[in-house]
């Protein structure tokens, strides 16, 4: 095995269905990953190559993934407006409008958060990004969703990321976003427990799997909700994040019955919702990380930060309102 490769090795669970299929819900790796893999000769069954991926395999087969080492591309600075509102010279906060990707990735190579911040960096003497993230993701601790909008916190230092990263792992940070879902939470607060892992029927999607101690393949997480207004045939509510998961308020709030309005992925619009997204030209999950709260992990003083709804989700909301 060559240095940075890695190696995915187990049975195929089933039989009657496409090896492709088989091995993106055995791996974790997408459907498109493993048949690139399968056409560059890097799997194999019972110690034998295989390249068809729809070839039908026994169940019980042993199968053997190569992964060669991603080496992603260095992103650029691009001049992209930004709305910034900390910054000093260990760590910024940005208030990302939606529709903006957080890093460069797979269809998604430019035009993005990070491209804009060091195009910042670099026009206002702001240093560096930290490089714990590498080259692709500089500064990046976490993440939002494209198409939710705001706050997000960026490590400029090494240090600054190293003690945010901390933070994030022992649940000390606050996290508040507002999100306006279909229909009338009962209770009208209360917390949602379900362990995540990316969707054996959809890999694009995540959803709650059970979880048991030693054995669950997600990832423990836990959303706070309270209903803030009803809204005639919806509702604003706050969620608190305890965990920081992937798509974690969409699918928490949809397993409850409660999908965020305008979700394509995890909420069906109900007929008598649809003429209020309509009306308010709103194409995106109703979703705002509105607050960001957490200790300078150099100063050691507490800082939080508030944003405002933005004008679409407020349109939205005003609409549901009258």
């Amino acid at each position: 095995m060559s240095a940075g490769e890695s190696i995915i090795e187990g049975i195929v669970p089933a039989d009657g269905q496409r090896l492709d299929k088989l091995l993106a819900m055995a791996s974790g790796l997408s459907r498109q990953r493993i048949q690139a893999l399968l056409a560059q000769g890097n799997i194999s069954l019972n110690g034998k190559p295989v390249s068809q991926p729809s070839f039908k395999p026994a169940q019980g087969a042993r199968f053997r993934i190569v992964v060669p080492e991603t080496i992603p591309a260095e992103a650029v600075p691009q001049d992209i407006p930004l709305a910034i509102v900390f910054e000093d010279e260990h760590l910024l906060v940005v208030d990302k409008p939606a529709g903006m990707v957080v890093h460069p990735a797979a269809g998604n190579p430019d035009g993005t958060l990070v491209n804009a911040l060091l195009h910042h960096c670099a026009l206002n003497g702001g240093g560096q990004l930290s490089g714990i993230g590498g080259v692709a993701r500089p500064g990046i601790v976490h993440r939002i969703d494209k198409d939710t909008s705001g706050l997000l916190v960026v490590a400029k230092s090494d240090a600054a990321h190293e003690g945010l990263a901390r933070q994030f792992a022992d649940h000390s940070i606050l996290r508040s976003y507002r999100a306006v879902v279909a229909g009338h939470p009962s209770p009208s607060s209360g917390t949602v427990t379900g362990a995540i892992a990316r969707s054996n029927k959809d890999r694009k999607k995540m959803a709650i799997v059970e979880e048991e101690p030693g054995r669950t393949r997600g990832k423990h997480a836990v959303t706070h909700y309270r209903t803030i207004e009803p809204l005639g045939p919806a509702s604003l509510v706050e969620c608190r994040l305890e965990t920081g998961r992937t798509h974690q308020v969409r699918v928490h709030m949809s397993s409850i019955g409660h999908p965020l309005l305008g979700d394509p992925t995890y909420g069906r619009v109900a007929a008598k919702i649809r003429p209020y997204l309509t009306a308010a030209n709103f194409s995106r999950q109703a979703l705002h990380a509105a607050e960001l709260g957490f200790i300078h992990p150099v100063t050691e003083e507490r800082l939080q930060f508030l944003s405002e709804i933005p004008a679409d989700m407020q349109g939205l909301i005003d609409g549901l309102r009258y």
